[in-house]
């Protein structure tokens, strides 16, 4: 498996893991709620559609805007609440997060 394609496997799994922190905590979901597996549906899906591909950047870093207002605004809060948290649950994917958001930042 390629590097880029373990980048798109990371960002997937990150997103995933935030948003059961989120729904575990917030709407004690176990599994997830049906809105919070509505979201990770909507971002796996964003994810694979994404006009970047592999190149993809960060979601933070990423100068197109490609989830519909209402949807950003939930993965946004999702975000807030699990981002400082990421560290506590899963320090490494934490880890590659941030390095994956740096090398973007220096591509683009």
């Amino acid at each position: 498996m390629s590097n880029k394609q373990n980048r798109l496997d990371r960002e997937r799994k990150t997103i995933r893991f935030m948003i059961g922190i989120y729904c575990r905590s917030q709407h004690a979901g176990q599994p997830l709620c049906p809105d919070c597996q509505t979201l990770t549906d909507y971002a796996m899906n964003r994810i694979d559609k994404c006009r970047f591909k592999a190149d993809k950047p960060t979601c933070a870093k990423c100068p197109i805007h490609c989830y519909q207002s209402k949807m950003r605004e939930k993965i946004r809060k999702v975000m807030r609440f699990s981002g400082p948290r990421m560290m506590i649950y899963h320090p490494i994917l934490t880890i590659w997060h941030y390095i994956d958001e740096y090398a973007s930042s220096h591509k683009h």
